[in-house]
């Protein structure tokens, strides 16, 4: 398989745009090589520039859902754009989908739109502080809840320990100001909130991790986060930008039946367009401007476009038997991936839930970022690059988790794992 043209795209790309990319993992740091540049897309499958057609199991890492193109979406986006692409001015399409959100998200009583994950994050911290009137907030190692400065940090050594920026430009008080535990570990979280009694404004977690591969919570873990947050007096945010409409028709608190104070969202909610929202109890949120003191704000919040998109694709979410489907697609994948592996003696660990699907090539149970990392990197490489050549696109780095659609039936799911079976085979051979 070719991809003359994806390579010299790369190359003009570069000479512009740093890194040739406008976000990191794009550029195929994580398995090494150049980026597949894509031309066009329909249902589970997208064509890049020299013409290879690939299934697509990263579906722009989430938001389509129905899959790429569905035509549902794209005659709303028509529709509305053809009144216009931008008023900034309030517009009936914006109430439509928060009373949809409001309807299906179940700690939501008001939302705010943004453009973004990170603005839906940035946001709710700031709206957290300001409700509490403390400054301090909680993350979990290998959480990413977007590239806002507080978001940047992973833990240090012992649960107390201030947090390592990621990235230059994150000033000291920022770190001061994040503090950093392993996910599943309550103990850990009890410890830094003994130690930090009053100064602690949130606790914010992926409820379960999408940005370290698909990481999930342990039995009674987002129960105790829950609890813990009561106990002190801090809020509970729940970030669901990738799992909000995407793992039940509520996301994971509908799901694990754990409300938050806030929830954080994305992804989905814009069927493919760039949207955020942020939204919780009433009393939190009513605390934002105009109505309160905490600012936030954006040209572009509410645009009439992705607000069209999000309805189209969150009605469509409504419809009988969906999730059930979606969960299956989920399973038989994973599953799949998973006889396939123990029967050539692989080691690894898998993990989905609804069509959110993730493995590991470890030993290790993994629980927390740690134990992901213990994950064989240069395998994965090496398995993802192989299953490319055999036209199956998965996330470009063991560290992200993999998304399904409605367009993924069990013939395009059964042709992965056929592929998958033969680069398996194809690599023990060289071993």
């Amino acid at each position: 398989m070719t991809r003359d043209r994806s390579h010299a795209a790369f190359e003009r790309a570069k000479a512009v745009i740093p890194g040739g990319v406008n976000s990191p993992v794009r550029a195929f740091k994580g398995v090494g090589g150049s980026p597949v540049f894509v031309r066009e897309a329909a249902g589970a499958r997208f064509t890049d520039l020299d013409g290879n057609t690939y299934i697509d199991c990263v579906m722009s890492w989430g938001p389509l859902i129905l899959g790429h193109a569905d035509h549902r979406i794209i005659d709303a986006v028509v529709r509305a754009a053809a009144r216009g692409t931008s008023y900034g001015a309030p517009t009936e399409a914006e109430s439509d989908l928060a009373e949809l959100v409001i309807a299906m998200v179940p700690s939501v009583e008001k939302v705010r739109f943004c453009s973004s994950g990170t603005e839906a994050t940035m946001s709710a911290l700031r709206l957290a502080r300001g409700f509490t009137g403390r400054e301090k907030v909680v993350k979990f190692a290998g959480c990413y809840h977007g590239h806002a400065d507080a978001f940047l940090i992973s833990a240090g050594s012992g649960a107390l320990t201030m947090g390592t920026p990621d990235s230059p430009g994150i000033t000291a008080g920022t770190t001061r100001d994040t503090l950093v535990v392993p996910y599943n570990d309550l103990d850990a979280l009890r410890t830094v909130f003994e130690a930090e009694r009053t100064t602690i404004a949130c606790v914010i977690v992926e409820p379960y991790v999408g940005n370290m591969g698909l990481v999930l919570p342990k039995p009674g873990f987002l129960a105790g986060l829950r609890a813990l947050c009561t106990e002190f007096g801090a809020l509970l945010i729940f970030d669901e930008v990738m799992t909000g409409f995407r793992v039940a028709p509520g996301g994971v608190q509908e799901r694990e039946g754990v409300l938050p104070d806030m929830t954080t969202l994305g992804k989905v909610i814009g069927g493919g367009l760039p949207v955020g929202a942020f939204g919780g109890r009433a009393e939190i949120m009513e605390k934002l401007s105009p109505l309160g003191s905490i600012y936030q704000a954006g040209t572009l919040s509410g645009n009439p476009l992705a607000m069209a998109a999000g309805r189209a694709t969150l009605e469509a979410l409504r419809e009988p038997g969906i999730y059930e489907r979606l969960d299956a697609a989920g399973a038989r994948f994973t599953t799949g991936m998973h006889d396939i592996f123990a029967r050539h003696g692989v080691a690894h660990q898998h993990a989905h839930r609804g069509s959110m699907v993730g493995f590991f090539f470890t030993a290790q149970d993994v629980v927390d970022l740690a134990s992901a990392k213990t994950s064989d990197t240069v395998f994965y490489g090496k398995f993802f690059h192989e299953m490319l050549d055999r036209g199956v696109y998965l996330a470009p780095s063991q560290f992200e988790a993999g998304f399904l659609s409605l367009a993924h039936d069990d013939a395009t799911i059964d042709e992965i794992l056929a592929a998958a079976d033969d680069v398996i085979g194809a690599l023990h051979a060289l071993a």
